[in-house]
Parts: C-alpha cells; structure tokens; sequence
C-alpha cells in the first residue's frame, strides 16, 4: 500500500504503523511545538540575545524552572545558542541560532494562517459548545 507521496510503503492494512512514518512532521511538531518552545524562540527571535531574567519577564507566566529546562532542551536541539561570560557575577545570554532562525518561514506562516483563520476557529468552537453542529 503506498500513499501520496509514498510515505507508508508495504503497511498491510490494521498494522501499526511507526508515527514518524505515519506523520513525517511529527518530530518537527514535537521540538518546535511544545508548550513553551514556541514562546522561548519567538521571543529570541523578535528581541536577539538575551539573559535568563529577560526572556522570563518576556514571557511572564513561565516558572524558572520551565525556562531552564527548556532552555536546555533548546540549546541540545541546535536551536538556541547559549554564551557564558566568565565574569563577576557571570553572565549567560540566550540567542536563538541559525537553525531556530531557519523556523522564520514556518512562524510567518502560521501567523498568516491564525490572521485569517483563528476567528472562524473560534466561530466553529462557539457552534459546537452550543450543540449546532
């Protein structure tokens, strides 16, 4: 069986099939979507380089611990860089690298898409709690 694309190959049908393979973007979805991903390389990519305490005030309702750990999560995945200034007191500064740039595209165009859509979203949200559809 091979779908558009050929992204299933031989799947015999009611076989489980691995997700990656099934939605090649998931890993893509994963990393770049998580709850405070996306606020974390907005915000880098909007304002540049920045220290801890900055980006928390940027996006005032993470905890410091949830920015740490996403920072972390971040810089392993190749999307933030993070530099250490060995001085008294030290100073760390976050920037978002050229791969969390090269999601620029991806950002503008899920702005573009939530301008003309979100409303009918919402629309829709509205139809369905009211028992219209």
């Amino acid at each position: 069986m091979t779908t558009r694309g050929g992204v299933m190959g031989n799947v015999k049908s009611g076989e489980a099939l691995d997700p990656g393979l099934a939605c090649p973007i998931a890993p893509v979805v994963d990393i770049v979507f998580s709850r405070w991903t996306t606020p974390i390389l907005w915000t880098l990519h909007e304002y540049g380089r920045q220290r801890f305490v900055e980006l928390q005030r940027r996006i005032a309702s993470i905890t410091p611990k949830v920015l740490t750990q996403r920072l972390r999560q971040l810089e392993r995945d190749g999307l933030v860089v993070r530099t250490y200034h060995p001085e008294v007191p030290p100073r760390v500064e976050y920037e978002i690298s050229e791969l969390g740039r090269s999601l620029a595209p991806l950002f503008a165009t899920l702005a573009e898409w939530s301008a003309v859509n979100l409303e009918k979203v919402e629309r829709s949200r509205r139809a369905y709690d009211d028992g219209e559809t």
